[in-house]
Parts: structure tokens; C-alpha cells; sequence
């Protein structure tokens, strides 16, 4: 679940560092993560909030329609954790259809796609 966690949140960074750099941000200026060489910041302060829905949400829903399983990832001899390449693709895959869904802001009752 640590991998599959893992892998999902380096690829919701990404992505919110691509639209930081888009729309003309610093994506390493942030307020709740301290300032480090190499570090997006402020990349990391919005992902708090998109992780839940996001991520979280996704790994869960893998794991549940058994869409990844515990054979697609091997412990490495150094205790490192990889995930095949067949399993990777899977996780792909929902990644790319997840962001294309559709979200209400609970508070604000906006609709909004992420990608």
C-alpha cells in the first residue's frame, strides 16, 4: 500500500508543479512545507488538499475492484518496494481516467475537472 501510495502522490506533485509552472508560480515557495534546494513547497502545500480525492481515494478503489494486486510488486534484497511494469501501466492508467473525472468542491459546490 506504501508503494502504490507512494507512486500515486509523485504523480499528483508533477502535475501540480506542471500547472504551478503554467500559470507563472514558483512551485518550491510554499507555507506549510520548509524551504529546501529541489524541494516544490508550495507543490506539496496544495497536494494536501487533492490527496484524499485524488490519491488516496484511487490507491483504495485499486486495491478494492482488484485492479492491483500483491504479486505486481516485489521487495527488493535492500527492503525497497517496486511495482511491475503490468501493474504500473494498471495504476497509469486509472491515474489518467481519475483526473479526467469530474469534482464538486464540498464546501463551494464548484465543478471542476483536473486535467
Amino acid at each position: 500500500m506504501n508503494a502504490l501510495l507512494s507512486f500515486l502522490y509523485t504523480l499528483l506533485v508533477h502535475d501540480i508543479v506542471g500547472a504551478l509552472e503554467t500559470v507563472g508560480l514558483d512551485p518550491a515557495v510554499g507555507f506549510l512545507h520548509r524551504d529546501r534546494p529541489g524541494r516544490p513547497g508550495l507543490a506539496l502545500d496544495l497536494m494536501e488538499e487533492l490527496r484524499p480525492v485524488l490519491a488516496d481515494r484511487l490507491a483504495l478503489s485499486l486495491i478494492n475492484r482488484r485492479q492491483v494486486h500483491e504479486d505486481g510488486f516485489q521487495t527488493l534484497e535492500a527492503g525497497g518496494v517496486v511495482m511491475d511494469d503490468a501493474t504500473r501501466k494498471e495504476v497509469l492508467l486509472a491515474w489518467q481516467k481519475r483526473k479526467q473525472e469530474e469534482i464538486q468542491h464540498p464546501f463551494l459546490g464548484e465543478r471542476f475537472h483536473l486535467d
